[in-house]
C-alpha cells in the first residue's frame, strides 16, 4: 500500500516537472523574432530619449555701409507757383525794364524765396470767349473786327481757340488751340447771333477748364502764358456753376482773363439792397480780372474795340514771369493770399504790380471718385 502510494506521488512530480518546462519554453518563445531574409535577427526597438543639439543662432548680416555717390542726381519735387505780373506807374502806363532784384513776392504776408523771373517775351495760350445772344446783336460785326485784330498780333509760338456762347447747352468750341491765323480768322467768320439765357460763368468756368487742360498736356518745361479774352455784357442769366465755384476753379489755374464788358444798354436802376443789373455785371467783370491779375474795358462806343484789341495784345505780351516756392507746404486746401511789391522808381517813382490776387492750396487728398472703364486687355488671373 506504502508503494502504490509513493509511486502515485512520483507520477504527480514528474508531471509537474514537465509542466514547468513547457511553460518556461513558451515564454522564451515571445522574446525572440523570426530570422530575417539573412538569417539574422532584429531587435524589438525601444523609444529611447533623443537629445537633440541645442539651436544655432539666427546669422545676421551686417547692413553695408552707405557711400556717397558724388556722380548720383538727387531729385526733389517741389512746387512752384507761377505768376503773370504787369506792372504800371500812376497813369497806368507799363514799365518793362524791372530787374528780379526790385520785386518781392508775399504770400499770407510772409516773404517767399523767387526761383525763377523772366521779362522776356514769352508766348501765349488764350481763347477768345465771345458772347453771341442776342444782347450783343448790334455788337457782333465789332467783336468779331476787334478779335481779328488780336488774331494778327499773335506770333508764331501762340495759340488762339475761339469758343462762342450763349446758354448752358450752347457753349461751342468753334475753333481748338492753333497758331494758324486763317482757321483762327474762318471761325471768327462763321460766329452768329441766336436768342437764349446768356450764361457767362458756365462759358468762363469750362474755358478756363479748357486752357489749364491744352497747357497740362504739353511739355511741362515748355511754359506759356495762359489766358481768356471774354466779350459780353457781364449778365448772366441762367448758368449752372455759381460765382464762388467759379471763382475756386480760378484760383487754381493760373489763367490771366481780360473782359470787355457792353453794360451801357443794362438797367442803371437797382432794388432796395441788390445792385443794378448794369452794377452787378461791371462788377463781376471787374473781379473776373482783378482776381486773375488781368485787365477790364467797359467800351462807351464799339468804335473803341480797335484801340481795345491793341492794348490787350500789348498786355499779354508786356509782363514779367515770377515764379515762387511757397514756404508753407500744407496741401490743405486753403485760400493764400498772394501780393507782389516793386521797389519804388527815380523820385520814387510809385510802380504797381497787378497779378492774382491768391491761390487755393490743393488738398493731397484724393478727388471726387469717379466710375472708371475697365481695361478689357487686363484679364483676372
Amino acid at each position: 500500500m506504502k508503494r502504490k502510494t509513493f509511486n502515485i506521488l512520483l507520477i504527480i512530480f514528474c508531471f509537474g516537472l514537465i509542466f514547468a518546462f513547457y511553460n518556461f519554453s513558451t515564454t522564451n518563445a515571445q522574446t525572440v523574432q523570426t530570422p530575417n531574409r539573412t538569417g539574422n535577427t532584429t531587435p524589438t526597438p525601444t523609444p529611447q530619449k533623443i537629445n537633440f543639439p541645442a539651436a544655432k543662432p539666427a546669422p545676421t548680416v551686417s547692413p553695408t555701409p552707405y557711400v556717397d555717390d558724388p556722380n548720383e542726381i538727387i531729385r526733389i519735387e517741389t512746387e512752384e507757383v507761377n505768376l503773370n505780373v504787369r506792372v504800371i506807374d500812376r497813369n497806368n502806363r507799363p514799365i518793362n525794364n524791372l530787374r528780379q532784384q526790385e520785386f518781392k513776392v508775399y504770400e499770407d504776408n510772409v516773404l517767399q524765396p523767387i526761383t525763377a523771373f523772366s521779362k522776356a517775351e514769352v508766348p501765349t495760350n488764350y481763347s477768345l470767349v465771345l458772347d453771341n445772344s442776342g444782347s450783343l446783336r448790334n455788337q457782333i460785326d465789332k467783336v468779331i473786327e476787334a478779335s481779328k485784330i488780336i488774331v494778327a498780333t499773335n506770333k508764331p509760338e501762340d495759340e488762339t481757340s475761339v469758343i462762342r456762347f450763349v446758354s448752358s447747352d450752347k457753349i461751342e468750341i468753334v475753333q481748338d488751340f492753333t497758331p494758324t491765323k486763317t482757321d483762327l480768322n474762318d471761325a471768327l467768320e462763321s460766329l452768329y447771333v441766336e436768342g437764349g439765357q446768356t450764361a457767362i460763368i458756365d462759358a468762363v468756368y469750362l474755358a478756363a477748364q479748357k486752357v489749364d487742360e491744352y497747357e497740362k498736356s504739353r511739355n511741362p518745361n515748355d511754359k506759356k502764358r495762359r489766358a481768356l479774352i471774354l466779350v459780353s455784357d457781364g449778365e448772366d442769366r441762367d448758368s449752372f456753376y455759381k460765382e464762388p465755384q467759379l471763382f475756386e476753379l480760378l484760383r487754381e489755374s493760373e489763367v490771366q482773363i481780360f473782359t470787355v464788358g457792353f453794360v451801357t444798354d443794362l438797367s442803371k436802376e437797382g432794388g432796395f439792397i441788390s445792385k443794378s443789373p448794369q452794377g452787378k455785371a461791371k462788377a463781376f467783370l471787374q473781379r473776373l480780372a482783378t482776381e486773375t491779375g488781368g485787365k477790364s474795358y467797359f467800351p462807351s462806343s464799339i468804335n473803341e474795340l480797335n484801340t481795345i484789341a491793341l492794348d490787350i495784345a500789348s498786355e499779354l505780351r508786356t509782363q514779367y514771369l515770377v515764379s515762387y516756392a511757397p514756404t508753407n507746404e500744407k496741401k490743405d486746401g486753403s485760400l493764400r493770399n498772394i501780393k507782389v511789391i516793386v521797389d519804388e522808381g527815380p523820385n520814387k517813382q510809385k510802380r504797381i504790380a497787378i497779378t492774382r490776387t491768391g491761390r487755393s492750396a490743393v488738398s493731397d487728398k484724393p478727388g471726387t471718385p469717379t466710375l472708371q472703364k475697365a481695361n478689357p486687355s487686363i484679364k483676372s488671373q
